[in-house]
């Protein structure tokens, strides 16, 4: 069974650190792109960060860059979204997502991706 599993949510205060994994069974995970959205209360899906599957090149969104960072571990077969510096505006449900064939210009893009998790959330307060 294909699937793909996030982890490493939790409450921390203004400032704190969490490393978010997304764990895939059922298939190799370096195949894929992987992408990381979040989604708060009342707002639509955004894309956080994202890396490629070929040369390994990430992307972030404006908001993060900086703060966040993404990479993998091949031999784990998992993704990590580490994100420092956290702020409230960054509380919300994290996913994760396969995207076998991105297009590296519109990696925001929900369409391409594949498989996605059940997400983890993420609390910033104090």
């Amino acid at each position: 069974q294909v699937q793909v599993v996030e982890s490493g949510g939790g409450l921390v205060q203004p400032g704190g650190s969490l490393r978010l994994s997304c764990a895939a069974s059922g298939f190799r995970l370096d195949y894929y792109a992987i992408g990381w959205f979040r989604q708060a209360p009342g707002k639509e899906r955004e894309g956080v960060s994202c890396i490629s599957n070929n040369d390994g090149s990430t992307y972030y969104s404006d908001s993060v860059k900086g703060r966040f960072t993404i990479s993998r571990d091949n031999a784990k077969n998992t993704v990590y979204l580490q994100m420092n510096s956290l702020k409230p505006e960054d509380t919300a449900v994290y996913y994760c997502a396969t995207a076998r064939n991105l297009y590296s210009v519109g990696w925001t893009e929900v369409e391409q991706y594949d498989y996605w998790g059940q997400g983890t959330q993420v609390t910033v307060s104090s």
